[in-house]
């Protein structure tokens, strides 16, 4: 069942009742709030991209990520010490487009870590928009406490006229700040919208509206007073998965569809060793019929084949475009090709490789 998004219009979704492998329990002395008379504890995890750029001297528009640091982000946001008593460490300091696999296992340690000793009452983790969405996505899988976690970033580097970044900062750290905020997994919070991170998607090269959630709408909204939801809180067991104890994940390859296309990517990809394969294919899925016989030939000698859409928003939907059944495929869903690649990765590095249990898994938010 899925859910669409309207303000004043709520519709509840249950997650999936399958139980996540090997899930870490919780300490129960870290489900205490913040009293009334301390202010809540923010825990900043800085990681790199723009919101941490600074100007490039050689060019006009260009920047250089990952130079400021993790204080340098909060001492530049006046009245950010009045909502929440902040800590920041520094996890990585790199442009987004770098994010790897051992940078995502140190984010979700540490802010499990975090939370099971009770030591903050929300993660604020700054980062590049670029790979944003998918850094948001691994962490809802794998993160055990209901406590919120934000990420945020910029459009404009730190040292740029008019830079988002600080705005973003303070609208974060409202987020992680709000008791409204618990329970709602992994959220994205940029120019005053929250997303949530299996719907958000980054839309444009350089506005500051850049997020948004084409199939769901957004989660809500921040402006100097609140913190606005548009819909209630849903009840999600937490994590889904176990998250990994090292990197990198199991291998996933994403093959872009396009006309006149040859299945040469397929064969490339299996001589690499991939153990999936997300198609980002044309319209509901598809590809020309060379590729989509290789890829049912690699599906039928056990490598794990999901169609996605290059499209950018609506539903890769089930045995509609193609026979998934005939062919051995999995359909994503709304889960687009970066998504499905680390949903699909997560599913392999805990051992789930039936189809019909990764169908599943794709089906549930």
């Amino acid at each position: 069942m899925y859910k669409h998004r309207a303000l004043g219009i709520c519709m509840l979704v249950l997650c999936a009742a399958g139980s996540a492998i090997g899930q870490p329990t919780p300490n129960p002395s870290s489900t205490a709030p913040a009293t009334a008379n301390q202010l809540p504890r923010v825990t900043i995890l800085a990681t790199g991209g723009t919101i941490a750029g600074k100007a490039n001297t050689n060019s006009a528009v260009g920047y250089t990520s990952g130079q400021a640091s993790a204080q340098d982000l909060i001492d530049a946001v006046p009245g950010i010490e009045k909502v929440a008593t902040l800590t920041a460490e520094q996890i990585s300091n790199i442009g987004s487009q770098d994010m790897n696999d051992e940078v995502w296992v140190a984010l979700a340690k540490r802010i499990n870590e975090l939370f099971a000793k009770g030591d903050t009452d929300g993660v604020v983790i700054t980062h590049g928009t670029d790979t944003m969405e998918e850094t948001a996505f691994f962490l809802e899988q794998v993160l055990a406490s209901d406590k919120p976690v934000v990420l945020v970033g910029s459009m404009r580097p730190s040292t740029a006229i008019s830079a988002d970044g600080p705005a973003n900062l303070y609208a974060g750290v409202q987020v992680a700040s709000s008791k409204e905020a618990r329970g709602r997994g992994v959220l994205i919070v940029l120019n005053n919208t929250i997303h949530e991170s299996r719907d958000a998607t980054k839309t444009h090269t350089t506005s500051l509206q850049t997020f948004a959630s084409p199939n769901a709408g957004p989660a809500g909204y921040v402006d100097a007073s609140e913190v606005r939801f548009v819909e209630p809180v849903e009840t999600c067991k937490r994590p889904r998965f176990k998250a990994p104890d090292k990197a990198p994940l199991p291998r996933v390859d994403i093959i872009y569809s396009h006309s006149n296309m040859l299945p040469d990517e397929v064969s490339d990809a299996l001589k690499r060793g991939c153990k999936g394969i997300v198609l980002a294919g044309v319209g509901d899925g598809n590809s020309s019929k060379a590729v989509v016989d290789a890829l049912s030939s690699a599906a039928q000698q056990g490598t794990v084949v999901v169609r996605s859409s290059r499209v950018g928003a609506g539903f890769t939907v089930r045995n509609a475009e193609l026979n998934d059944d005939k062919l051995g495929f999995i359909a994503a869903q709304d889960l687009n090709p970066p998504k499905a690649r680390i949903l699909l990765q997560l599913l392999l590095a805990n051992g789930t490789t039936d189809a019909q249990r990764i169908q599943a898994e794709f089906t549930t938010r």
